[in-house]
């Protein structure tokens, strides 16, 4: 199991990964994609369901206005954010 991280440490970790936000406290991180059209959408929430299950992570995705995916990443188990939120994170800018 993953321990939290404080929120002092997530800023510090917030600097790695782009246009990401903290919200709920400083125990979720998430971030807004705009993406071409529906489809692409959806092939890259399923991009980002390979990774999250590859990390053993469970985001909360969102696809809404037809284009938009926003993701929040927390460690469930460690109740706020861990380095593997952050790890994530990294890997679905990536995409």
């Amino acid at each position: 199991m993953a321990d939290a991280i404080s929120k002092e440490q997530a800023e510090e970790l917030l600097k790695d990964i782009l246009e990401w936000q903290v919200g709920d406290g400083g125990k979720v991180i998430a971030k807004t994609y705009k993406h071409e059209d529906f489809q692409n959408a959806v092939v890259f929430v399923n991009q980002v369901a390979k990774i999250a299950e590859e990390a053993n992570h469970h985001p909360d995705i969102f696809i809404h206005n037809y284009n938009n995916v926003t993701i929040s990443l927390t460690t469930h188990s460690a109740g706020g954010l861990s380095e593997s939120d952050f790890l994530v994170a990294a890997k679905i800018d990536d995409l």
